[in-house]
């Protein structure tokens, strides 16, 4: 295993790091170093600019076939909080949203693993989404979702994938990865995709021309070094490929799922992550602070730990809500701009492939 002051200097001289230098890193709980490194990482990226996008997200049902224990939104269809949107309610929600939304730039829309639902089901309002809003980005469906598709189809990934983009799928969100071992994968969610149709499942999408995010949850029944593994097998995808935007991180709230005696993670906790994954992850650009998991002031401070980006205005979610997050399910463009300006980088909007779309002041001078 690489020493600690090894591992010390390749992190400050942006090195690239194995899996024992993170290890040793992770371990040392040198947290201001940590910070620096991470932060210097940053600012080789993306300078003294941090990211934000207006956009919506839509969780199209909470009936699911997964059961997963780790997840407190999915439901059973007899349950009385089930639920189902129609094409026209999406359309109805997209609308109201533009309307008193300037400058939505992006729609975020995932589902639950539905047991009767069609593929058509989908197709069809990818379809009418883009109708809608043409000119708004559509980043749908995870890779969990599309192994679903898959099955339910009869269809390979590879084909499922570009009639979603046919339609007018953007990009994917990336999410559903959790952690990337079986063996976890097994316990916290045993009926979804496992390593390998995820990891083939983005593949695909960037061979296809499909950007998407990366994520983790972490911070439940997984080791350090599990986590971390999970970090080098993103990298070594964004080698391949160099399909990944950006890596968010998503903190595990157990409130409300199968995992009733895990305490939530602390601060702590969750900016030495943040700092390892930016110092690991040196193929990826963009390192999201999710204000939603994180709360806004541990998201404002990650800002200091390597993150670059703090998504964006939401407006309602209710998957990571129904786990606990006390968060609000929205802000504001000028709340964001607020947050980042107070911390003396730049806010910049951007569209979701990072284009600027305005920069704003900090009033820093």
């Amino acid at each position: 295993m690489a020493n600690t002051v090894t591992a010390a200097q390749k992190a400050a001289a942006g090195e690239r790091l194995t899996l024992e230098d993170a290890l040793e890193l992770y371990l040392s709980d040198d947290l201001l170093n940590l910070a620096t490194w991470a932060r210097a990482a940053k600012e080789r990226k993306s300078g003294k600019e941090v990211y934000y996008n207006v956009n919506r997200h839509i969780n199209l049902t909470n009936i699911c076939v997964s059961g997963c224990p780790l997840c407190a939104f999915a439901c059973k269809p007899e349950e009385k909080r089930a639920y189902v949107m129609s094409e026209e309610e999406v359309v109805e929600i997209v609308k109201s949203t533009v309307a008193k939304t300037p400058g939505l730039s992006e729609i975020h829309m995932v589902s639950a693993l539905h047991p009767d639902k069609k593929f058509d089901y989908y197709l069809n309002i990818v379809k009418a989404v883009k109708k809608t809003l043409p000119d708004v980005h559509l980043k749908a469906f995870t890779p969990v979702e599309i192994v679903h598709f898959a099955k339910i189809a009869n269809q390979s990934i590879a084909e499922v994938l570009t009639s979603l983009k046919e339609a007018g799928l953007d990009s994917l969100p990336g999410g559903g990865a959790e952690i990337l071992d079986d063996e976890v994968r097994k316990i916290i969610c045993p009926n979804k995709a496992t390593t390998a149709q995820w990891i083939e499942t983005i593949k695909t999408a960037h061979k296809l021309g499909i950007l998407t995010n990366a994520t983790i949850l972490y911070g439940h029944i997984e080791t350090i070094e599990q986590r971390l593994k999970h970090l080098i097998t993103l990298r070594e995808i964004q080698d391949e490929t160099g399909g990944f935007q950006a890596f968010v991180s998503f903190p595990f709230h157990p409130a409300n799922t199968g995992f009733p005696e895990i305490k939530r993670g602390s601060s702590w906790e969750d900016l030495k992550f943040i700092a390892i994954a930016r110092l690991v992850l040196d193929n990826f650009d963009h390192i999201k602070g999710f204000w939603m998991m994180l709360t806004m002031p541990i998201a404002q401070l990650s800002l200091a730990f390597g993150v670059d980006d703090l998504d964006g205005t939401v407006e309602e979610e209710k998957i990571i809500h129904a786990a606990g997050a006390e968060t609000k399910k929205g802000i504001t463009k000028q709340d964001i701009i607020k947050i980042v300006s107070e911390t003396g980088y730049i806010p910049v909007e951007r569209d979701t492939f990072y284009q600027p779309i305005k920069l704003e002041s900090n009033g820093v001078e």
